[in-house]
């Protein structure tokens, strides 16, 4: 493997990662590689006439927001009532458990207690729990203080109440994009990465991309950019929406935390989105932020010390015994809040162009909904997507603590040794692990890329031990 073309059916590259593009015109080209966009090359792909590229700017699927978010699986509980978010988050929510289960991806049902800390806050819950119901979701209930404290006996001091959201789960995210895209791959979708469109035009009934790869051609349009949606928005002469990134800052305790918290803890929400919460994580972590501050930068995915420092005061009245533990990781991510209240998903039939846009931290929960529902609005466009298959499934590597992995699995060891030679020991990643990541339909380009798919160096250590070995195997693979 060279690392520049792997993955293939029926003889045809799919995944190319520099030289020229294709000299040929795509029925669909979908812009950004992130869940949203991974989810709707899947839809696409279910329509084996159509030739679909997912294009991404840069040298990996999932490397925007969706790589840095708070990972949950939303109810929709708290949308807004009517909106198409609080629909799209709703079907997609029973979509991607279903999907979860069939392709291995971890999910663990925890719940969430949005908990009132002063008397304003409390009278809120009623209402919150009044628009659950306006979402269809009818089984939140409110909790007194003596239930509170019996599920969460770590909570801070002075809590009033909480409502409990009993569907509201963990999952995790990278994964989720990793085999939305790998499934697209698998069925025929062109994946093209180090490809930023940096402009677009109209030649001949054709959309022509320009990239740093050349150029790329498609009759018709998907505009699943995130954070640049409104910029490749205004160049196609829309102006529906404006992107302010909204940098979102996390602390990562260790693994000792985790029997700290047995819930998500939400804030009572504010206009600024749900606060700051305390959330466990797939991987066994538990999580604290994010903060909410709206930039110009859409690069600025930098932390900084004030903010680190206002999220450990708020941690500390939420979980005072969490600030004793160590932090393991900090990292940072831009959601693409806009000026509106919904999402911004519009077709516009006189371009062949479906613009994907201000899509927040829901976007994970209803990405196959939002696939579903660009694949409709595509149509509108005119295009016909011919018949549809059943897409094989595909089986994704376990980084869930809740489930046997692979160095716990006596019949996957006795098969293959590789799964029994721990390489990263404070994740407990396996040599065999790590072979398979770097053979995959679509390997990583990157170390971290490669600790995405597989935990290796994301654990306390962050690579201090095992670094070394685990950047030998990757370049002994020519990744």
């Amino acid at each position: 493997m060279t690392g520049a073309e792997t993955g293939q059916l029926n003889g045809r590259t799919t995944v190319t990662e520099r030289g020229p593009l294709p000299a040929v015109t795509y029925d669909v080209a979908v812009i950004g590689a992130g869940v949203v966009g991974g989810a709707i090359a899947r839809a696409l792909a279910r329509h084996p006439r159509l030739r679909v590229a997912l294009v991404e700017a840069q040298d990996d699927v999932g490397q925007g927001t969706s790589k840095a978010n708070t990972a949950i699986l939303h109810t929709g509980f708290d949308a807004v009532p009517g909106s198409l978010e609080a629909r799209l988050v709703r079907e997609g929510a029973r979509q991607l458990a279903a999907y979860a289960a069939e392709s291995g991806i971890p999910v663990e049902p925890v719940g969430a207690l949005l908990v009132a800390w002063d008397e304003e806050q409390l009278a809120a819950l009623p209402r919150l729990a009044e628009k659950a119901e306006r979402n269809e979701y009818h089984a939140a209930r409110l909790l007194g203080p003596a239930e509170l404290y019996a599920r969460e006996p770590h909570l801070g001091p002075g809590a009033l109440g909480a409502l409990h959201v009993p569907g509201e789960s963990i999952i995790c995210p990278w994964t989720t994009t990793l085999a939305y895209a790998t499934q697209a791959v698998r069925h025929g979708v062109d994946l093209h990465l180090n490809c930023r469109v940096e402009q677009t035009s109209r030649q001949d009934g054709s959309h022509v991309l320009k990239t740093p790869r050349g150029a790329l051609r498609a009759r018709r349009l998907v505009n699943a950019a995130g954070l640049h949606a409104d910029t490749l928005d205004a160049q196609l002469g829309h102006d529906d929406f404006t992107v302010t990134p909204r940098r979102g800052q996390l602390l990562v305790f260790d693994k000792f935390a985790r029997a700290l918290v047995h819930h998500i803890l939400l804030p009572v929400p504010t206009a600024l989105g749900k606060g700051v919460l305390v959330a466990p994580t797939v991987y066994g972590n538990v999580l604290l932020g994010p903060t909410a501050e709206d930039l110009h930068d859409k690069r600025a995915t930098g932390s900084t010390a004030d903010a680190l420092a206002t999220l450990r005061d708020k941690g500390r009245r939420i979980l005072p015994a969490l600030l004793d533990e160590e932090v393991t990781a900090v990292y940072a991510g831009l959601r693409a809040a806009t000026e509106h209240d919904d999402y911004r998903i519009r077709a516009h039939p006189e371009q062949a162009y479906v613009t994907v846009g201000g899509i927040r931290s829901t976007g994970l929960t209803a990405s196959l909904a939002i696939a579903a529902h660009v694949t409709g609005l595509l149509t509108e466009t005119g295009l016909d997507p011919g018949p549809e298959r059943e897409l094989e499934p595909v089986r994704m590597p376990n980084l869930g603590e809740a489930f046997p992995r692979p160095y716990q699995r006596p019949d996957l060891i006795a098969a293959d040794p590789q799964y029994g030679t721990l390489v990263c020991h404070c994740e407990r990643v396996t040599r065999g692990e790590i072979r398979d990541a770097l053979a995959a339909t679509i390997p990583p380009r990157t170390l971290d890329g490669l600790r995405r798919r597989t935990r290796a160096r994301a654990g306390r250590c962050q690579g201090f031990y095992c670094g070394a070995a685990v950047r030998a195997l990757f370049e002994e693979a020519g990744a």
